[in-house]
């Protein structure tokens, strides 16, 4: 048996061996879990807020439009397009006015990133079998768990940056702060269209994990293992559908929490907001801002997941719990055992493997028998006699 087959066992035994121990792993204490899900929230927490810092102009023009009430052909629209509403505000607002709200949407998206993935994370966890697979269903449970704890976070942010990305052209350009708007919504105001962002953001979550750690398995190599491509380009093709389908929601959660002009229709809760907007503008309505949403969103959570798989790599922590899936780099890149004697074959092959296995996975050492020396041979009685 030669060292193919040698590396081939050691693989196998390796997988089974990172199996049990994750299947185990569930029932580490309350304080390791606590420590482990505080660790993933402080590299979501980087995560995000670099992400969200990235795409900013792109979500300040997606507003924008979802905003208009009228037809890009009408007469009476501010914007004609994306291209349009961005040449606008950076003809009218300044370099800056591209920026409008980006302060606490940095401070504020940064939490909200980091309670999606780390409890993601940790509900995906729950789940996994001991062979390391996870149901389709449960993905989509532990994603909807996910969009749907960092509500608490993502509603009273996003009205406080739609008033604010809105102000250039609802109060003529004059500056808006944070803190007042805060002050004057109170704590009820900060949840004005609560309804509909927990809609939106559950139904964004549960298709977006789910097909991020799909396209994760695709991308891999044969051996499980995911490059740093692989991860950028599975977290932004997950964002396309995921934006995409989530894109109705979003228009009606808008229109709820933006400050309406002199002269505009406003709306009074999810039900009557889809009524209005049917009524008066058509199904297509529903569709504003998709494509701005796609474009902000897909790269905007690429990158976010990009940097939060990255960081756990190259800060590892190991807690008792599961690795991120690909994380681990291809055993077959690992130098290969080497038979001692080419002479020994068959059971010798697989021991070494095995032994070797299990010694570094659980700490054992077993006692180690040289023979450098050679054992000594009896030597013949002489034959001279007295």
């Amino acid at each position: 048996m030669n060292d193919l087959s040698a590396d081939h066992y050691f693989r196998v035994i390796e997988a089974k061996l990172e199996q049990i121990k994750a299947f185990v792993g569930r029932e580490r204490s309350l304080l390791m879990s606590i420590l482990e899900s505080m660790y993933r929230f402080s590299y979501g927490y980087v995560a995000g807020a670099t992400g969200a810092a990235a795409v900013f102009p792109i979500d300040l023009v997606k507003t924008r439009i979802q905003n208009q009430r009228t037809n890009p052909s009408a007469s009476g629209a501010m914007y004609k397009g994306y291209i349009d509403c961005f040449l606008k505000v950076l003809r009218n607002e300044g370099f800056l006015g591209l920026y409008r709200g980006l302060l606490p949407q940095v401070i504020g998206v940064a939490p909200e990133k980091a309670i999606k993935l780390s409890v993601n994370d940790f509900v995906r966890d729950k789940f996994y079998d001991y062979k390391g697979n996870i149901k389709y269903r449960y993905e989509l449970l532990a994603g909807g768990c996910a969009g749907c704890c960092q509500v608490i976070v993502t509603n009273p942010l996003e009205i406080i940056k739609i008033r604010l990305q809105t102000a250039g052209e609802a109060a003529g350009g004059r500056k808006v702060r944070a803190r007042k708007l805060i002050r004057d919504l109170g704590i009820v105001g900060l949840y004005k269209g609560v309804r509909a962002c927990f809609v939106r953001d559950i139904t964004f979550a549960s298709i977006y994990f789910s097909s991020y750690a799909n396209l994760k398995k695709w991308f891999a190599n044969k051996d499980g293992y995911n490059n740093p491509f692989s991860l950028l380009a599975a977290g932004t093709c997950a964002g396309v559908p995921a934006a995409a389908l989530a894109t109705p929601f979003d228009v009606v959660k808008t229109r709820i929490q933006v400050i309406p002009r002199p002269g505009q229709m406003t709306y009074d809760g999810v039900v009557d907001t889809v009524q209005k907007i049917m009524k008066h503008e058509g199904p297509i309505a529903f569709t504003k801002g998709a494509l701005a949403r796609v474009c902000r969103s897909s790269p905007q959570l690429g990158i976010t997941l990009f940097i939060y798989e990255l960081l756990q790599r190259f800060f590892y922590v190991d807690f008792g719990g599961r690795a991120s899936a690909g994380s681990s780099q291809a055993l077959s890149q690992r130098r290969r055992l080497q038979p001692a004697n080419v002479d020994h074959v068959g059971a010798y092959a697989f021991a070494v493997p095995v032994f070797t296995g299990i010694q570094t996975k659980f700490g054992i050492t077993f006692p180690k028998f040289g023979t450098s020396s050679p054992i000594p041979q009896p030597q013949p009685q002489s034959q001279n006699e007295d």
